[in-house]
């Protein structure tokens, strides 16, 4: 960052004192919920001003009639107030239109740096599902087939093992930053995995997979965080399903693989575990051609090159300058209300800081009910639960790949969905519905085994399920820690959420085994029924909308209070419902809970603002 000591006089007023509009407690305790734009209420001259002071602090001079266009337009993102500024060109108000009606309309750069992460993020539900597949063989190999609870072990390690890792996030994307992180991880991704076809004991596949859970315990942070961050907020809820996409294209792969290997026989197992490292080679070769996350640059003082970036990202250099200086105002303000800078005074942070526990809460209880649905338990056991149930080896296997298949195909819905009907309305629609197909799924074991129609209609409802999960909790969890911490605690509120969702996954996977066992199946389908409706309740309460926010506007969304949110939710939303849903009063008008000051009328959606 530039000296000010270096700059004229008639700058240093305007880049020391206007640049910080409101006060940290507008991020602290919002209570009258209020979205503030940093930059409404400004005038022109004042603007001017203070973007020629910016330009001159990094080096911008030369760019400083483009930064002022980029001021200008997000000082008035409405349509009819930008396209009544004379200073904007034609291009300028052309591009900015097209943001709307072509929003997917965005450079190579940002979809190849898009794909390569989502490619890595196959490994994840690759890996889930080899495991799925050896589950049928290794045991008896080690002999410990009846060892439930070892078997628990060595399936959840990689996440038991990310507890840990998770928390390096935070150091390591400081020092190599998120490109670096995404590589380091990726050679955990690879030499453990392949390692697992060469172990001759129990005890030497849990060690590779402890070492797996090294890179996976951080690259499932930072890959959300890296494609959040490059993301136009009208687009990043669909950017950031990606990574769950590829979750499920890894699952789906992975079952094929587990069939592709299994008349290989007793060796199978071996291959099915091994084969999950192939998509983490394109990965570490090919990251370093991907532009650095612009916003990582800004927090480094590497404003030029987050320029530079943020060109390759947008379609046009307004565009780019336009986000740079948003940006740059809004860090300003962070970093006048969240003052942490050593890593232990930011996970204090974490919980001493109003806005940041709002975010925290919210992030981790996402991650919660996404193991409360109990989609990584079918991830992990689908063929153990279908070989209960009456089918043969391969029977299961194709049963399982049918499970795979549906759930990569249902998670396109959610590329849309998000960043439309909104990442909190999705949540309540599916978790109750997922709660009675889990239900149905399990009283159909009472059905007769001599009757045919048993498996059928318990794969059905499994297989139900899996649809409703795809555009619902699939992909939240890496979309809402991505985008709900501040830049300044980003990285450690990403790592504090996956050590929550390790350690709930850990403790699901490690006690699925014993459960199925000693309770039948039903009993386990009917517990996670319960847990679902536990998920859907405590969303409705605690958990705010952030859709078609940028990630400095969400600021003001974690700085509403969470008494006013729920009292928002029992006391406004939920009677408008029953009277708009229940009693058909279509006259009946919701009172939105957020107070939009300076931003477009396009988040003004009354039924999704809650």
């Amino acid at each position: 960052m530039a000296d000010h000591a270096n700059l004229p006089e008639d700058f240093k007023d305007h880049l020391d004192v206007t640049h910080v509009e409101h006060p940290a407690e507008d991020y602290a305790r919002n209570v009258n919920a209020r979205i503030i734009n940093p930059l409404a209420g400004i005038s022109k001259d004042n603007l001017r001003l203070q973007v020629r002071g910016f330009c001159i602090e990094h080096g911008f001079q030369d760019k400083e009639d483009v930064f002022f266009r980029g001021a200008l337009a997000a000082q008035n993102p409405i349509e009819e107030d930008y396209m009544n500024i004379p200073e904007l060109t034609d291009e300028d108000k052309l591009a900015l239109k097209r943001e709307i009606t072509h929003k997917w309309h965005l450079p190579r750069h940002l979809y190849y740096a898009i794909a390569l992460c989502s490619l890595g993020s196959a490994l994840q539900g690759w890996d889930n599902t080899g495991a799925n597949g050896a589950n049928l063989s290794f045991p008896q190999e080690f002999g410990i087939e009846d060892n439930q609870w070892l078997i628990g072990v060595i399936n959840s390690a990689p996440t038991l093992f990310g507890l840990c890792s998770a928390w390096a996030a935070d150091p390591i994307n400081n020092w190599i930053g998120r490109r670096g992180s995404i590589f380091v991880t990726g050679l955990f991704c690879i030499f453990p995995v392949l390692a697992q076809a060469f172990t001759h004991s129990w005890w030497e596949l849990l060690i590779c997979r402890l070492f797996m859970g090294l890179g996976m315990g951080i690259k499932i942070s930072v890959i959300p965080i890296y494609t959040a961050e490059v993301s136009p907020a009208s687009i990043r809820g669909g950017m950031v399903t990606s990574f769950q996409l590829w979750v499920a294209f890894g699952i789906m792969i992975g079952m094929v693989f587990n069939l592709a290997f299994y008349r290989i026989g007793d060796l199978a197992w071996r291959f099915q575990l091994a084969a999950a490292f192939a998509p983490a080679i394109p990965v570490v070769l090919l990251v370093w051609w991907c532009p650095e996350s612009p916003r990582w640059l800004m927090k480094k003082g590497r404003y030029q090159q987050a320029f530079r970036s943020f060109c390759r990202l947008r379609n046009t250099e307004m565009q780019a300058a336009r986000e740079l200086y948003y940006a740059h105002r809004q860090v300003i303000e962070e970093r006048s209300a969240f003052a942490g800078t050593t890593l232990g005074r930011r996970i204090w942070d974490l919980v001493s800081v109003p806005r940041l526990r709002r975010a925290t809460l919210a992030s981790a209880w996402i991650v919660i009910s996404q193991q409360f649905s109990g989609i990584n338990i079918m991830a992990f056991y689908s063929s153990t639960i279908f070989s209960n149930a009456g089918y043969g080896t391969l029977s299961t296997l194709l049963a399982s790949f049918g499970y795979g298949l549906i759930m990569f195909i249902f998670a396109f819905p959610a590329l849309y969905t998000m960043d439309t009907f909104g990442r909190r309305n999705l949540l309540l629609l599916t978790f109750p519905n997922m709660a009675w197909c889990l239900l149905a799924a399990g009283l159909c074991f009472f059905i007769s085994p001599d009757n045919p129609a048993r498996v059928p209609l318990i794969a059905f409802f499994i297989y139900l399920f899996t649809a409703l999960y795809g555009p619902g909790i699939g992909p939240m969890p890496s979309i809402y820690f991505s985008e709900a911490f501040p830049l300044s605690h980003r990285e450690i509120g990403g790592a504090f959420t996956i050590c929550i969702n390790n350690a709930v996954g850990s403790a699901l996977s490690l006690t699925f085994p014993a459960l199925l066992a000693r309770v039948g199946a039903t009993a386990a389908f009917g517990l996670y029924a319960g847990l679902n409706m536990v998920a859907f309740l405590v969303i409705f309460l605690i958990v705010p909308e952030t859709k078609q926010r940028t990630l400095e506007e969400l600021d003001y969304i974690f700085g509403v209070p969470t008494s006013k949110h729920i009292a928002y939710q029992i006391k406004t939303w939920l009677p408008w419902w029953v009277k708009r849903y229940i009693f058909f009063q279509r006259d009946a008008k919701l009172k939105p809970l957020y107070q939009l000051e300076g931003y477009s009328a396009r988040h003004d959606d009354e039924e999704h603002l809650m």
